[in-house]
């Protein structure tokens, strides 16, 4: 996609659909989401935008000067912003990071095309050029939106890039071009969620075909939403953001009380992003389908305290803990373990890093011993279901029910 030109009287159509009909073959897996947009002829737009309703806006004289084989890139590109739920994004790290104005827009849309541009390109798709990709910036490739959002600001490795608008349906911003919630042609928030689950279903249909930032979303998308997360991740948040936790003194920004005392600097009380550990029981009371499960939680705890993956540890842990390891990529931790569970020792492990979690989050099915004092940070622990009338809680005790979570922990059932 690249800027402006003349402008061109009329919107080839003919030429926009025969490119959509080459994106759809190419990415057949995407076809049910290219084919909900609603095109949207637009002078206002450099190249192309979307908006959250999934329209399509146009512009003219881009479509009547890129050949059909980037336009097929161009499709693919925008519908892409909208799976992957760029703008519901944007929104919250808008408002979990205090980030306002057009220029903090721009960054996330920027942000946005790096975390889509090296999976979009290539095997059919003409790679065209002036767009950002991450080795634009110097970044990595394969990482999402919010990170890297977090490794770079606008300067002159963006200046060429002042020209970018993919539209609301990008980064959250309306723009004054678009037609707004009550236009024509727009998707309900049902019509919406209706094709991300078809688009996440032939993807999983399709395991070859697609690539592996498309298999991550699928996953999550057919993940269906539980009451659990939004309260998992309420909890988290609260107990990361309680008062003390996050908290520390620092001299970087001096006590303004210190003008009371000269010749004294006293440091000031600063608050630093929380850090938290967590820990799976992978005893082997607890399913496979559970430690799936588990790992999902992980990622919803990542973006519960603001997307800072380098802050979340995670430990496997049935009878003796395992390796700590830090949050990268879900799907590559593993989880050891199928012996009895003393989550004791999760809990010790946890405490003993350096340095100290600010809040414990425990993924258990319960059927362990708990300490008996109350850890020196916050603790959430996430319930696997279980039915204590079935006897599933001791072989040699059908009738034997384990103590419940301590009442300093905060409890959440899980499903």
């Amino acid at each position: 996609m690249t800027t402006t030109g003349t402008p061109s009287s009329t919107l080839d159509l003919g030429k926009l659909f025969a490119a959509r009909l080459q994106a759809a073959r190419a990415r057949p897996y995407l076809a049910t989401a290219l084919f909900a947009l609603h095109t949207v002829e637009s002078r206002q737009v450099p190249t192309m935008a979307v908006d959250r309703y999934w329209r399509c806006y146009v512009s003219p004289a881009f479509v009547a000067r890129t050949p059909v084989e980037e336009l097929a890139g161009a499709w693919v590109h925008e519908v892409s912003h909208l799976l992957r739920d760029h703008h519901g994004r944007s929104d919250r790290v808008a408002r979990q990071r205090g980030l306002t104005g057009p220029g903090e827009r721009l960054r996330m849309n920027i942000a946005a095309d790096c975390e889509i541009n090296d999976d979009v390109y290539g095997d059919g798709l003409a790679r065209p050029k002036g767009i950002v990709y991450p080795s634009t910036l110097r970044l990595p490739s394969g990482e999402l939106m919010e990170d890297y959002l977090r490794q770079f600001r606008l300067g002159p490795r963006t200046q060429d890039l002042a020209w970018l608008d993919c539209g609301s349906g990008a980064d959250g911003l309306d723009r004054d071009w678009e037609l707004g919630p009550d236009g024509a042609h727009g998707l309900s928030g049902q019509e919406r969620d209706a094709v991300r689950f078809r688009v996440a279903r032939g993807i999983r249909g399709r395991p070859g075909s697609a690539s592996k930032g498309w298999k991550r979303w699928a996953e999550e998308a057919l993940h269906p939403p539980q009451p659990w997360r939004e309260l998992l991740g309420a909890a988290v948040r609260s107990a990361a953001s309680g008062p003390g936790a996050g908290e520390d003194y620092t001299y970087g920004r001096p006590s303004r009380r210190s003008a009371g005392l000269p010749g004294v600097v006293l440091p000031s009380l600063r608050r630093r992003p929380p850090r938290v550990s967590v820990v799976i029981d992978t005893s082997g009371s607890v399913s496979d389908a559970e430690l799936g499960s588990a790992l999902l939680e992980v990622a919803a705890i990542s973006r519960a305290v603001g997307g800072r993956r380098d802050l979340v540890t995670v430990l496997a842990c049935d009878a003796a803990t395992r390796v700590v390891h830090p949050l990268c990529r879900a799907e590559g931790i593993p989880l050891l373990g199928g012996g009895g569970t003393d989550l004791r020792a999760g809990f010790a492990k946890a405490l003993s890093s350096r340095p100290r979690p600010d809040a414990v989050v425990i993924l258990t099915d319960g059927q362990t011993p708990w300490p008996t004092a109350q850890p020196p940070c916050r603790t959430v622990v996430g319930l696997f279901p279980r039915d204590h009338r079935r006897g599933s809680w001791d072989e040699d005790d059908p009738d034997h029910v384990p103590d419940g979570p301590p009442a300093w922990a905060r409890v959440v059932e899980i499903g």
